[in-house]
């Protein structure tokens, strides 16, 4: 895998280059050298990959020889990290996997060829090479052919690939929606079986697989598959349900990860019945997903901002609107609002604009120094008059901090007297 390092201003060369540079010192130093995996299936489908892996016969010690400043990522299953322009680049020698005692990684590699490197992959379309000298792809599990008839098959027994790691399962709705396969029968079947088994799995793998579904645009399709494999109640731990799919289908392609979450929460219906987003299953998601605080803080503002805005848009003066549209989760809300047609959400749009232009969140013009500076104490008084004094200045009342000024010491000598 290529990943880009910053050095300075200058530009990390293309992950390609990187790569194809790597591989053919491999070759120079006497060793067979491929690209592998995504990369190979995305150039097949018209893609930029945004990564290239490298597989070789060379063994980690071999990559150290050849790029002595290699570090060893995954050394006891052969993978290294190469440096060049800017950029790390994955170097995995081949190898066949032992027995998944524990539904996750394998016991034990053995270093061989890379028919049986392809033979231990996840998916045929993941089990690609390509030569970066001459473009041939090396083809061992029938990979294009699946390609061509739009087709997702496990490499091998579906059994075994599901049961090494019970992640796969969820892999498998993934990449059936990413690249619009549908799903072999066997490997659907064999998905069914190990569903409620991720017990193996970490939560954070979990929610990292769910980060990329939701991060797509086929999040929608991802969802469905998630759902009707049954593996929605062992990824957010919840019953089965009858998940309503058309929210998340209208979202905007880029919408983000809490956007697409708010979405299927709201289409799914939870514990205390249809659109529950209630705190208590915020919760129960934020375990299940390992979402950071971050995440589940921008979930729970894109969530209360969609009755807010529901509601109060139309009915609110100049500063509330301005106030919710400088909310954390105005957009993610106003997203939703869209997305289901609200009318709302056309007003909204149409008069942003404007509100931009006045600017929506100005520093405040009076501040709590000023209020002491009246002679004021802090106190509970500081926030509604701070409020109020916002509030004018946001609604065009006062043209100044002088005329702002002016009305908050009228306020506070009505407040003595």
């Amino acid at each position: 895998m290529t990943h880009a390092q910053g050095h300075g201003s200058v530009p990390p060369v293309p992950p390609r280059e990187a790569a194809a540079w790597v591989a053919r010192r491999l070759r120079e130093a006497g060793f067979r050298a491929l690209f592998a995996g995504g990369c190979v299936r995305d150039a097949l489908l018209g893609h930029d990959a945004a990564d290239y892996d490298v597989a070789t016969d060379a063994s980690p010690d071999d990559v150290r020889r050849v790029f002595p400043r290699a570090i060893g990522v995954g050394e006891s299953f052969g993978v290294m990290l190469v440096r060049h322009g800017g950029r790390s680049v994955e170097v995995a020698t081949f190898r066949a996997d032992g027995s998944y005692a524990d539904g996750r990684r394998p016991d034990g590699v053995r270093f061989t060829d890379d028919r049986e490197d392809a033979l231990r992959r996840d998916f045929t379309i993941n089990g690609l090479f390509e030569d970066p000298e001459t473009g041939e792809v090396i083809d061992h599990v029938g990979g294009r052919a699946d390609l061509a008839a739009g087709v997702l098959r496990a490499i091998g027994d579906p059994d075994a690939r599901m049961r090494e790691d019970r992640l796969r399962t969820l892999r498998t709705a993934r990449f059936a929606a990413r690249f619009d396969l549908r799903v072999d029968p066997a490997t659907e079947s064999a998905v069914r079986r190990y569903a409620d088994d991720l017990g193996a799995v970490s939560r954070e793998r979990i929610g990292n697989e769910v980060r990329r579904m939701l991060a797509h645009p086929s999040r929608a399709r991802a969802v469905e598959l998630v759902e009707s494999m049954g593996l929605g109640r062992s990824v957010l731990r919840e019953p089965d349900a009858a998940t309503d799919r058309s929210l998340l289908a209208a979202l905007q392609p880029g919408a983000g990860l809490e956007q697409g979450l708010a979405a299927w929460m709201l289409g799914r219906p939870g514990p205390a019945g249809p659109g529950d987003v209630s705190s208590v299953r915020q919760r129960a998601w934020r375990d299940a997903l390992v979402l950071s605080n971050d995440e589940c803080a921008l979930l729970a503002a894109i969530l209360g901002s969609v009755p807010r805005l529901r509601q109060g848009w139309t009915a609110g003066d100049t500063a509330a609107r301005k106030r919710m549209a400088a909310s954390p989760g105005f957009h993610g809300a106003l997203g939703l609002l869209s997305a289901a047609g609200d009318p709302v959400a056309a007003g909204i749009r149409a008069q942003l604009p404007a509100l931009e232009a006045e600017g929506i969140a100005p520093p405040p013009w009076v501040t709590g120094d000023d209020l002491v500076a009246l002679g004021m104490r802090p106190g509970p008084a500081f926030k509604p008059l701070l409020d109020r004094a916002y509030d004018l200045q946001l609604n065009g009342g006062v043209g100044s901090r002088a005329d702002a000024l002016a009305a908050v010491r009228s306020w506070v000598a009505g407040l003595g007297a």
